[in-house]
C-alpha cells in the first residue's frame, strides 16, 4: 500500500451505518423510529463531547434520508448515492464548518441556496458542525429558515458547547445528547480494530488507552494509531504508559491507599518515583480522583464505609473530604510554578482534610451519646424528680 493511500484508523473505522455507532443507542433508536414512522423533523441538534459520534451520526442520517428508495434506516452502503455522501461528493449533503463559516453573509447565502431542489436525492441536508461558533447575527439570519424550511430541506447541527447556542435556535430543533462512551465499549471496539489490523495488544494496554480517551472513541482510535506506529504489531501496557506518561492502575491504587492510611512517607516516595520516570502528574491527579470516586460510591452502597482504599476503613465523609481537597488543589498543579511541589502539597492537604471532623457531625455524635447515657441511667431521672419535689416543699415552707 502506498503512503498516499494510507488512512488513519479514526477515518478508516468511522461509522458508516447506524449499526456501527458505538454507545449512542438512544440516539440511533430514535432516528431509526423517526425514519420508519415517517416522522422526520426539519432540524436536529446533536450535543456531546468530542469524538462521541456527532458528525458521523449526522452523515449516516443523511445517507438514510437520501439513499435509493429511501428514507431507509437499513440502507445499502454500496448504493451510489450513499457512496457519494461517504466520499463527500454529493451535492445534496452540504457540510459546513461553523467555526470558519460563521458570518451573517455566509448564512444569508445558505438561506438563498435552500430554495433550490435537491439534484439527486429526496432531501437537501445541511450539516453544520460546531454550530455554537456562529455569530448572533448569523443565528438570527437563520431563524426564519430554520422554523419554516422548504419541504426538501433538513438541518442537522452538531456542537460541543450547547450553552452558546441561542435559545431561539434550540427551541426549533429536536435535541439529542450524545454521552461519553463507556470504557468497556471503547475497549471492545479497539480490540476489533486490532484484530482486523493484525495487531496484538494486551487487555491492560487497551484499558490504558480507554482511560486516556475519557469517553471519546475517536481519541482512542488516534492513540491506538500512534501506538501502532511506535510499537509495530505488538503493544503492551508499559509501552502506552511510557509514550503518554501515564501511571499504572496498580500505582494509582497504591497512592490512594497511602492517602487513606495517611502515610506521608509513602506518598512522597511514590510521587518522587512518578516524577523521576517522567509521568504526567496532572493526569495522575485525575486518575486518583476517579479511584476515590469509586471508593465513595462503594462507601455509599455499603452504608457509609469502604475498604477499597486498602486495609484502612474510610467513611463517606472522609472520602468526600479527600476528593474535595484534591479538587481544590487542581489549579495549583495545572498552573503553578512547580507541578511536583504543588502535587505533593495537594496530597498532604488531602490527608489532613480526611483526618478532620465536621463540627456538625461531632455535635450530632455527642448529642446521640448524651441521649443514650440518659436513657440507660434511670437513677439519674429519679434523683432529678426527688430534687424537684424537695425544691417545691422548701418553697411552700417559705410561703407559710
Amino acid at each position: 500500500m502506498s503512503s498516499s493511500s494510507y488512512q488513519v484508523i479514526a477515518r478508516k473505522w468511522r461509522p458508516q451505518t447506524f449499526d456501527d455507532v458505538v454507545g449512542q443507542d438512544h440516539v440511533v433508536r430514535t432516528l431509526r423510529n423517526a425514519i420508519a414512522r415517517n416522522r422526520i423533523a426539519h432540524a436536529y441538534l446533536l450535543v456531546g463531547p468530542r469524538g462521541t459520534g456527532k458528525t458521523s451520526t449526522a452523515r449516516i442520517f443523511a445517507k438514510a434520508l437520501n439513499c435509493t428508495g429511501g428514507p431507509l434506516a437499513d440502507f445499502d452502503v454500496n448504493d451510489p448515492v450513499v457512496r457519494a455522501i461517504t466520499d463527500g461528493s454529493s451535492l445534496d449533503v452540504i457540510e459546513i464548518d461553523g467555526a470558519s463559516n460563521n458570518s451573517v453573509d455566509q448564512i444569508r447565502d445558505l438561506r438563498d441556496d435552500v430554495r433550490y431542489a435537491p439534484s439527486q436525492g429526496k432531501y437537501k441536508v445541511y450539516i453544520i458542525d460546531e454550530v455554537h461558533m456562529l455569530s448572533n447575527q448569523a443565528f438570527n439570519a437563520l431563524l426564519k429558515t430554520l422554523e419554516e424550511p422548504p419541504e426538501h430541506v433538513k438541518f442537522v447541527f452538531a456542537t460541543t458547547d450547547v450553552q452558546k447556542v441561542l435559545p431561539t435556535i434550540l427551541s426549533r430543533c429536536q435535541r439529542f445528547d450524545l454521552k461519553p462512551i463507556p470504557a468497556e465499549l471503547i475497549i471492545a471496539r479497539l480490540q476489533k480494530i486490532a484484530d482486523d489490523e493484525q495487531i496484538r495488544i494486551t487487555p491492560e494496554a487497551l484499558a490504558c488507552i480507554a482511560r486516556m480517551a475519557d469517553g471519546g472513541l475517536r481519541d482512542a482510535q488516534s492513540i491506538l494509531d500512534q501506538m501502532i506506529s511506535f510499537c509495530g504489531s505488538e503493544i503492551a501496557e508499559a509501552d502506552v504508559l511510557d509514550v503518554y506518561g501515564l501511571v499504572s492502575a496498580e500505582k494509582v491504587a497504591a497512592l490512594a491507599a497511602a492517602l487513606a492510611a495517611g502515610d506521608h512517607r509513602q506518598l512522597i516516595a511514590l510521587v518522587d518515583e512518578c516524577d523521576a520516570t517522567g509521568r504526567d502528574l496532572v493526569r495522575l491527579l485525575s486518575d486518583l480522583q476517579v479511584q476515590l470516586r469509586k471508593a465513595l460510591l462503594d462507601a455509599i452502597a455499603q452504608g457509609g464505609t469502604t475498604r477499597l482504599l486498602g486495609n484502612v476503613p474510610m467513611t463517606t465523609e472522609q472520602v468526600t473530604r479527600l476528593l474535595d481537597a484534591l479538587r481544590e488543589g487542581e489549579g495549583g498543579v495545572k498552573l503553578g510554578l512547580s507541578e511536583k511541589i504543588n502535587f505533593e502539597v495537594a496530597l498532604l492537604k488531602a490527608v489532613e482534610a480526611s483526618r478532620a471532623r465536621a463540627i456538625d457531625s461531632l455535635i450530632k455524635e455527642l448529642s446521640a451519646l448524651a441521649e443514650e447515657s440518659s436513657a440507660h441511667s434511670p437513677g439519674a431521672a429519679s434523683s432529678g424528680r426527688v430534687d424537684s419535689m424537695s425544691g417545691r416543699e422548701e418553697a411552700e415552707k417559705k410561703k407559710t
